[in-house]
């Protein structure tokens, strides 16, 4: 197993201030007019401040409006200087720490208080036995790793690593971080969205174990540049990094195909700025899947996404996530199913979408080796930077990220179920129109033919599984489709609000069609499962 203590990050904070200087000079260089650069940011926040009622708001709001007015009589250098100002003060929010001795803590400690919470009584056991107090046997139990890791350990010692995965639960960083750990795997920075900081505890072990803070208010320019510059400067300083090209959570519970790249792109212009300064170091892509028997924020992030709300509300602060109550009933849920939570790493990618061996060299789709700097050289042979040319490759990178999403999502018993009574809801009512479908309540279906359409779903997805275009969750691939609706009843039962689905005398109720719709669409990216597009055109 890798040294994991030996990764960058346990030297973050002895950089930190030069890091945040490589961000602001960076910023400061590639920025172009200050003039045009202050008065957009100054457009932006006065319009997102304007109305506020905060103290501290309205003072900004203050600042940023005499900002605006001496903005024309400002001589270049002032302008500059306060481009600069700007800079650094973004950056020095963004940027995060991290002390070794929280991250001892935490990870010996983090898995015992998440069992806890799964269980109390297993927390009243450990804390009764000191030897067992810090044992993660029981949490691995539940959260299973797989993939290739013995080649992103090699990968880690010989090039940089971002993790790139999907992303429905703000419980997503947390179990990722214990997966890294569990697999000797270098611990990465990541960002996260600065609401996550306002709770004090979670703010205290995000803020030390390497998180960097993304303001999702604040859309100027000035802003993104830092934030993809210090990711960019991270990246080339061999810093591990972490985040979620899908952006936000999946309020529709599909696996992520539309994705964000404004991050992913930093990886290119981080490995082609070490080419350029002479000390190539290579940049590995992980796309990754986290993958739940039941997701905590399901109902919220169902609603969300119904009822048109997601731009809106890009920001969901009153979700489940944020009440301990039903993250504790969550947790607890998830502790009494083995393999409730799978990780799953794919096969690493260059900056480029080229697939790596376990010696970092890429290959094409042929097979052949090829030599990445060559992607980065102009006309004459010299490494250049292109940004052009950087947001094809890009874009690229992030079509093989998304086809990975799809070949490495592990498919529950909680899909299967959910995709089979939701089709028969279909046929029930005779409709192909969502919202006719979700205002059925309590249809009830005949068990043996719930049982005969989860079988008749699970082969397709065995047949798929076969070519390499899915995963299944163990044990679904010899299992009766009774047993499969018992197994799934089983997770649904005692954490959502209003049961999923429900045994009856004469069959199954289909009590709430959201939710089955929510995790029926982790199916549609693999062409199964209700698609109201495909609906929609099939009609």
């Amino acid at each position: 197993m890798a040294n994991t203590r030996a990764a960058p990050i346990f030297r973050f904070n002895d950089q930190r201030a030069s890091l945040v200087r490589k961000t602001v000079d960076r910023v400061c260089e590639v920025t172009g007019d200050p003039l045009l650069a202050l008065n957009d940011a100054a457009y932006h926040e006065t319009r997102r401040l304007d109305g506020s009622k905060r103290p501290r708001e309205q003072e900004r709001l203050e600042s940023w409006k005499s900002l605006a007015r001496r903005l024309s009589r400002m001589t270049q250098g002032e302008r500059e200087l306060a481009l600069r100002e700007l800079a650094h003060e973004y950056a020095e929010d963004i940027a995060g720490n991290f002390d070794p001795r929280v991250f001892s803590f935490s990870t010996r400690l983090v898995p015992t208080l998440v069992t806890g919470l799964l269980n109390p009584s297993s927390l009243a056991r450990s804390i009764s036995d000191p030897a067992s107090l810090f044992s993660i046997g029981s949490l691995r139990d539940k959260v299973r790793v797989e993939g290739d890791i013995a080649q992103l350990q090699r990968l880690a010692e010989i090039g940089t690593l971002v993790f790139v995965p999907t992303h429905s639960s703000n419980l997503d960083s947390i179990v990722f971080g214990f997966a890294l750990e569990a697999s000797g795997l270098p611990p990465a920075t990541y960002g996260a969205g600065k609401n996550l900081f306002t709770n004090p505890i979670l703010s205290f072990f995000m803020h030390n174990l390497g998180a960097y803070r993304v303001d999702r208010r604040l859309g100027h320019r000035v802003y993104k540049d830092c934030l993809k510059t210090y990711s960019t400067v991270l990246i080339e300083n061999g810093f591990h990094s972490l985040f979620f090209p899908g952006g936000t959570r999946s309020r529709s519970g599909m696996v992520e195909q539309h994705l964000k790249l404004g991050l992913v792109g930093t990886g290119i212009e981080a490995y082609t700025r070490t080419l350029v300064a002479g000390q190539e170091r290579k940049v590995f892509f992980v796309p990754s899947t986290i993958n739940y028997l039941i997701t905590l924020e399901a109902e919220t992030l169902i609603a969300d996404f119904l009822e048109a709300a997601g731009k809106a509300r890009y920001i969901i602060v009153d979700d489940e996530s944020s009440r301990v109550a039903r993250v504790a009933a969550f947790m607890r849920k998830l502790l009494s199913m083995a393999g409730s939570v799978v990780i799953r790493f794919g096969r690493p990618l260059d900056p480029f979408g080229c697939a790596v061996d376990e010696d970092g060299v890429s290959h094409d789709k042929r097979g052949r080796p090829v030599d990445t700097s060559s992607y980065v050289r102009n006309v004459h042979g010299d490494v250049a930077l292109d940004a052009a040319r950087n947001n094809q490759y890009t874009r690229e990178l992030g079509v093989e990220i998304a086809d990975s999403y799809r070949k490495e999502t592990v498919v529950m018993s909680t899909n299967v179920v959910a995709a089979a009574a939701f089709e028969l809801l279909r046929q029930a009512t005779g409709s192909r129109d969502l919202f006719s479908l979700l205002r059925v309540r309590d249809e009830v279906v005949d068990r043996d033919t719930l049982a005969r359409e989860v079988l008749r779903i699970r082969d397709q997805l065995v047949d798929l599984e076969k070519s390499g275009g899915v995963r299944l969750h163990e044990g679904l691939h010899q299992i009766s489709g009774g047993d499969m609706v018992a197994q799934a009843m089983r997770a649904f039962s005692g954490y959502h609000t209003t049961p999923v689905i429900q045994p009856r005398a004469d069959g199954v109720a289909l009590r709430d069609p959201k939710l089955l719709f929510y995790y029926q669409n982790r199916l549609v990216a693999h062409g199964l499962g209700y698609d109201p597009d495909r609906a929609r055109r099939a009609s």
